[in-house]
């Protein structure tokens, strides 16, 4: 295991801030070369002074250009691309009409975003790259990994030319799938081929991949990988992700260890299409279910997963932000000796850092995939104010700004990063993530905002149900699937309706997101939660904040979602009701 930790430093040096320079312009110019020609480029008016400032200028080797992109292109958001997006959406979609679109060719896969606001997800294009996405280097070598990770596409982009011949078909699917294909080079034309395999290292076979209901999915992993004594290693997208197979395999213990001693799949919801597939590589091993048997279901005993894999040593996640909340628990089913590894911060948009150090999982360094800029989130955000790495100041807050192979754009991303300093090997920043700009609440499938929560609330309030005077939201795992929670305070008498309070929450968030109801379908996503709280407990939390901060209760407020575990089992202990 390294045991070399980098420490960030506070500033540049003269000879790294040169080197940083020269290669954040080397990039810079490869991108806007790369991307100069193509159809966002040539018509967008974010791009039109753009254009006429460099039109005799030569791309290549003309370096007032870099210049001339700072100076004259802003900032800009998803609504920028949206009519660019939207054309992969046209039936027929011919290429004619979208190749070289943002980029040159044709997109290779279509992720979708979590969406922050409206009610479909945001769509980008993914191109083809030499060098695909990866995280940091792991800080221990594994032979035999579970991969936790889905394959399965939505109904694909099929491109045709004006005669209607396929000339492309670009799966529409998370981004981590996209992610996942991409680097290892698995076309959804050859999915078939590897639907009975299982690859060189993993431990459930192909197929597994392709289960989109989320208890099954999750079971059928569980089950190839308790069979697997030689698992030693877990690669899951979130962590809430693990913990929420922990407690699947909690559920179906007895089942899941019938099926090892018998050889037999069980009959799990909606995986009748891959079943035969499994078949093939379920074997009958007693010996196994008597050592699983003995050591008991997960929730039994601190460290089961260790007990179960001897030689586990990794778990890989993301596990930052808001998913940091889940690591106590994973931890207690891990054991002490399981590293937790976070080798990225990653949006559907682009990468952003890798983590600096193997263990850390809260501290990043800028990628030099492409181009990451920055906005002072203290200052006001007018044009002109886009800052270069080397302008950063350790502890001050930022939202990143990218520009991608995927699109000659400057990006705004919708998180705020906290500078930590700069990487002693080569000048890049350091930072650590702070939270999402305009988000509350983000759960693996779908981010919920403030104004969503709102809106949710305002659904499920009235006489006939509940009339809620204050709330706050949870992330509510006490139960799986997890969960939207509310606790409120509520004046008046409980309405005759009251148990249609929770169906109405749950239709005004979907109506939010369809993320949220395709999520409900396949089992990862419950009603949400509505706990009523006793008189005066949001006075009362106030009045302890204001107290532990040393600030007049008058400023504290009760925030639209609350984070901190404490505050929430305290709130949770003054409970009166659960809807």
């Amino acid at each position: 295991m390294p045991t070399n930790t980098v420490h960030p430093i506070t500033a540049l040096t003269q000879r790294l801030e040169a080197a940083l320079r020269e290669d954040t312009d080397r990039r810079l110019g490869n991108l806007i070369a790369g991307n100069i020609n193509t159809r966002y480029a040539r018509s967008s008016s974010q791009l039109s002074d753009f254009c006429l400032a460099i039109k005799d200028k030569d791309v290549q080797n003309d370096e007032p250009i870099l210049s001339d992109f700072r100076r004259l292109v802003s900032p800009t958001n998803y609504e920028s691309y949206r009519p660019f997006f939207e054309k992969f959406n046209s039936h027929p979609c011919r290429s004619s009409e979208v190749e070289n679109m943002l980029a040159p060719g044709l997109p290779i896969y279509i992720p979708l975003s979590s969406s922050t606001s409206g009610k479909k997800s945001k769509q980008f294009v993914k191109y083809f790259r030499s060098q695909p996405y990866v995280g940091g280097p792991p800080p221990l070598h594994v032979r035999t990994t579970s991969l936790v990770h889905t394959f399965a596409y939505r109904d694909p982009v099929v491109v045709v030319t004006d005669l209607g011949e396929v000339v492309k078909t670009i799966p529409l699917c998370n981004g981590s799938t996209g992610l996942v294909r991409a680097r290892n080079n698995w076309s959804t034309e050859s999915d078939e081929t590897r639907m009975a395999c299982i690859l060189p290292g993993h431990v459930a076979p192909w197929a597994t991949g392709f289960i989109i209901h989320h208890r099954s999915f999750l079971l059928i992993h569980a089950l190839f990988s308790l069979a697997n004594i030689s698992l030693e290693g877990i690669n899951v997208s979130f962590l809430v992700i693990f913990l929420d197979m922990v407690h699947r395999i909690e559920e179906e213990w007895s089942t899941l260890i019938s099926s090892i001693r018998s050889g037999t799949i069980p009959d799990f919801e909606q995986i009748g299409h891959v079943r035969a597939y499994l078949e093939l590589n379920m074997h009958a091993d007693p010996q196994r279910a008597d050592e699983l048997e003995r050591i008991g279901p997960p929730l039994s005993s601190a460290g089961w997963a260790q007990r179960v894999w001897p030689n586990l040593k990794l778990c890989t996640s993301v596990c930052s932000g808001t998913f940091a909340a889940a690591i106590p628990q994973a931890r207690s089913v891990l054991g002490p000796n399981v590293v937790l590894h976070n080798p990225w911060y990653i949006c559907t948009e682009c990468l952003i850092g890798r983590n600096l150090n193997p263990e850390d999982t809260e501290t990043f360094v800028v990628v030099t995939d492409e181009l990451i800029e920055f906005l002072d989130m203290t200052e006001e955000q007018t044009h002109g104010e886009v800052l270069q790495a080397w302008d950063l100041q350790p502890g001050k807050f930022y939202q990143p700004v990218s520009t991608t192979q995927d699109g000659l754009w400057r990006y705004l991303i919708d998180d705020v990063i906290q500078a930590a300093g700069f990487d002693p090997r080569n000048g890049l920043p350091v930072f650590r993530y702070s939270r999402r700009k305009n988000l509350e609440i983000r759960l693996p499938h779908a981010l919920i905002t403030e104004a969503d929560l709102l809106s949710v609330v305002y659904a499920f309030s009235g006489e006939d149900t509940v009339e809620v005077q204050e709330f706050t939201a949870v992330v509510d795992d006490r139960k799986f699937p997890m969960t939207l929670g509310f606790f409120v305070s509520i004046t008046g008498n409980i309405g005759s309706n009251v148990k249609l309070a929770r169906q109405k929450a749950f239709a005004a968030l979907a109506a939010t997101s369809e993320e949220h109801q395709i999520a409900f379908d396949v089992d990862e996503f419950g009603l949400p939660t509505i706990r009523v709280v006793k008189p005066g407990t949001f006075a009362d939390y106030r009045r302890r904040r204001g107290e532990s901060t040393n600030v007049g209760v008058g400023q504290i407020k009760l925030p639209a979602v609350l984070t901190d575990p404490k505050a929430q089992e305290w709130i949770a202990e003054r409970v009166m009701m659960e809807l």
